[in-house]
């Protein structure tokens, strides 16, 4: 691999907007957790099957650490973007590409950043309605919807980044 270039990228208005929507779920994921533990009984699910039915209890204090893995995955994937040039791209990064791809790849981390903590906002909110006894698990949809919301953009943001190479290499 050759020595990639090191660029100090500005956030496009995209960005700036999947950054606060992914630090407003974080803080709504907090509150949600916080706004209902007194209230929670000491028993809640804390897994659930493939089906999305609860298939393991355990003590209310465990549904803390969905909202800590959310915000060490949201900084530390944070921290990362930072430095673009150490990314695994599909194409090769030249000093005419480095720019776009690098804009395109940042893009997509800070997207999955924030479905991330979206998707497990979802959880902890059924969860906390399976212990209150509202419903019974997560919901037939809820896996292959979760996956979509993962996976598509990962498809586009790749694509994308073939896309940006070949138009750069026909120039």
């Amino acid at each position: 691999m050759s020595e990639r270039p090191q660029l100090k990228l500005k956030l496009g208005p995209a960005d700036i907007m999947l950054e606060m929507l992914g630090s407003l779920a974080i803080l709504a994921l907090w509150g949600l957790v916080i706004s209902h533990y007194s209230s929670l009984p000491d028993s809640i699910p804390v897994h659930f099957n493939a089906e999305g039915l609860p298939d393991r209890f355990g003590g209310k204090a465990n549904l803390f650490l969905v909202p800590i893995m959310s915000t060490f995955t949201f900084f530390g994937l944070t921290f990362l973007n930072r430095f673009p040039e150490i990314f695994n791209y599909p194409v090769e990064i030249t000093g005419v590409s480095a720019l776009v791809q690098y804009r395109n790849m940042t893009r997509m981390i800070r997207y999955l950043k924030m479905i991330l903590v979206v998707i497990f906002g979802f959880i902890v909110f059924k969860n906390i309605q399976v212990a209150y006894g509202n419903q019974e698990g997560l919901g037939d949809w809820f896996l292959p919807i979760a996956l979509a919301f993962l996976f598509l953009p990962l498809i586009y943001f790749i694509s994308n980044s073939f896309r940006i190479n070949k138009k750069l290499q026909s120039k």
